[in-house]
């Protein structure tokens, strides 16, 4: 079964399915929010991580780059003690040093939609390999689902999905390829 089968009318999976699954970011907090999401996922369900998303936002300060670059040994402490999120130090790590990333891709493309705009389009094995190269904790998974989800692989929903015109209409990346 696809996640288009099973996603429709779940009290977490259905909104996050109909509204935001495979849809376009444009916002660097928000793709950073999803980047983080991802990565927590990893060897988790995804259902864990919707459940535990307020208490993420809550946590890193709704994913304000600025404020989560910021962040010093105190505040990770305080992260890694915080029961609402999921308490991996790599993981912590990881959010903290990848807003650091993604703040030096402002510097040079602007943002971090220019930055993935830049490179795009590409196979999810070169997208992987860059990922790899750009931040940590990115793996072919966590790489793979956060494309998928934020519009920059094709994928998300499948073609007898109510949801895949309206995240066409929307025109994510992979929908501009010929552009």
């Amino acid at each position: 079964m696809s996640y288009c089968d099973i996603a429709p009318g779940h009290p977490f999976h259905g909104p996050y399915h109909d509204t935001e699954y495979g849809f376009p970011i444009r916002e660097d907090d928000r793709l950073f929010e999803r980047l983080v999401l991802e990565i927590n996922q990893a060897g988790l369900s995804w259902l864990t991580i919707l459940r535990k998303r307020e208490a993420f936002s809550k946590a890193f300060d709704a994913f304000k780059l600025e404020r989560v670059a910021r962040y010093d040994a105190r505040r990770r402490t305080r992260l890694l003690n915080d029961e609402g999120i999921i308490r991996n130090r790599l993981k912590v790590d990881a959010a903290i040093e990848n807003a650091k990333r993604i703040l030096a891709l402002r510097k040079t493309d602007g943002s971090f939609a220019a930055w993935l705009d830049a490179h795009h389009p590409m196979t999810k094995d070169e997208w992987v390999k860059l990922f790899k190269k750009t931040f940590v904790f990115t793996g072919g998974e966590i790489t793979g689902e956060f494309l998928l989800s934020t519009g920059y692989l094709p994928g998300a929903h499948e073609e007898k999905c109510p949801v895949y015109r309206r995240v066409v209409a929307a025109r994510p990346p992979w929908v501009n390829r010929d552009k």
